[in-house]
């Protein structure tokens, strides 16, 4: 079977691996953005206790956030470098994480409704088929569960901000981070939900105030946007 990867992306990453829990690197934007997400999905399910998986967790900052709030949390990842990153800050943290180098669609063919909360945050608008990953992440919740995901609106506003103004002026992404065709808008990914058996039932804007510096949650979702879903009983 085909991984749904990208071989560029996941060199880019792994490149990059060992800067990822330093909070001044290129990860800045995920270290700044990491506590409106975790308190997002925690105000929404309530993480204590909770089975959760996190999709494409890269050097585990979202899951070991999630697992200091008394989630049992799985991470998976496709770059072995980031996956080495992740269990070596485990030392760091005492966090409990449960770490796996495989794809959303391979790990949820072994393990079909096993989780309550699934998360796959700025990953879709890294992979060739981000149907195929919403559809992995709606096997892997349990009846009833929820999966969030957040990614990039596709229009000029999204292109000018998050690849011209974060990578080009101010320089808070590597050049090259994102690619503009790969961006969803929020009526795709709602599509892609539906299609697999996931119910939208919140929709939030994430936005950048680069005189202040300050990320936000609001209505605003032209660029930055998180979904929450829910699968079926």
């Amino acid at each position: 079977m085909n991984t749904n990867a990208d071989p560029a992306e996941l060199q880019k990453f792994s490149d990059l691996a060992h800067r990822w829990w330093d909070p001044t690197s290129e990860f800045k934007p995920l270290h700044e953005i990491n506590p409106l997400r975790l308190r997002w999905i925690d105000e929404s399910v309530g993480l204590a206790g909770k089975r959760v998986i996190d999709i494409g967790c890269g050097g585990g900052i979202l899951s070991e956030s999630m697992a200091a709030l008394g989630a049992h949390v799985t991470g998976i990842d496709l770059s072995e470098k980031a996956l080495g990153v992740a269990r070596l800050h485990l030392f760091e943290s005492g966090q409990k994480v449960d770490y796996h180098h495989t794809s959303a669609e391979a790990f949820a063919t072994q393990n079909p409704g096993t989780f309550d909360v699934v998360a796959c945050m700025e990953m879709l608008e890294h992979v060739p088929d981000p149907a195929s990953t919403v559809a992995a992440c709606a096997q892997l919740v349990k009846p009833g569960g929820h999966v969030f995901f957040s990614t990039l609106n596709r229009n000029f506003k999204a292109y000018l901000f998050a690849v011209i103004g974060a990578e080009y002026v101010l320089k808070l992404l590597p050049r090259g981070t994102h690619e503009y065709a790969k961006f969803i808008k929020p009526s795709e990914l709602v599509r892609y939900c539906r299609n697999s058996g996931l119910e939208t039932s919140a929709l939030v804007g994430m936005s950048y105030n680069p005189l202040t510096q300050v990320y936000s949650l609001g209505q605003d979702t032209s660029v930055n946007y998180m979904i929450r879903t829910q699968r079926g009983d």
